[in-house]
């Protein structure tokens, strides 16, 4: 293993053990038994380390949803799991902007080649079906759920209004009667 990876692993167990508020030089360099200087050497800087975490991020939930069992129902328990075990590398992976260089493009498609294998490649309704999971996912975390809702079946709900079914209808047509306006 690499130097530079150590900082990498030792930035990751802060981040989730400590937030990323937590994540400094500093602190990084504390938890590694070195001056915060000398991460210099291996790493350029915070944005490089948050970008590496972000590709990280990326590879895990890609290969949480290789993994996944079949359909749709699978590949939202992958995502779901995966996002409520690793809460705030989810954050940083999905909630801050992502460096687009060919390495953390690279783990981005292998993320989503799962979701597109079983929506026949259709990117439009993937984004849409991500979206959808994205929002339940930071709902859950938030704790924005009323202690008695029953989150399996609103995923599953979720999952069915994304069903083939749903799916063969093809695109969504527009209103035929635009003739009620505000």
């Amino acid at each position: 293993m690499s130097r530079r990876d150590e900082v990498i692993d030792a930035a990751e167990r802060i981040l989730e053990a400590e937030g990323l508020s937590a994540l400094t030089m500093r602190r990084l360099g504390e938890e590694l038994a070195m001056r915060a200087p000398s991460l210099y050497k291996h790493v350029a800087g915070k944005p490089e380390i948050e970008a590496a975490l972000q590709e990280r991020a990326l590879r895990q939930v890609g290969a949480a949803l290789a993994a996944a069992g079949p359909g749709l129902r699978g590949l939202a328990a992958a995502y779901r799991s995966w996002a409520t075990k690793h809460p705030r590398l989810y954050d940083l992976a999905t909630r801050r902007p992502l460096r687009r260089d060919d390495t953390t493009v690279a783990a981005e498609a292998y993320a989503e080649e799962p979701l597109l294998a079983v929506l026949g490649g259709n990117r439009d309704t993937a984004r849409a079906l991500w979206g959808v999971a994205h929002g339940l996912v930071d709902l859950e975390l938030a704790g924005r759920f009323p202690p008695d809702a029953d989150l399996d079946a609103t995923w599953d709900a979720a999952m069915r209004a994304f069903s083939r079914e749903f799916l063969a209808a093809g695109p969504v047509a527009d209103d035929a009667d635009d003739s009620v306006r505000d």
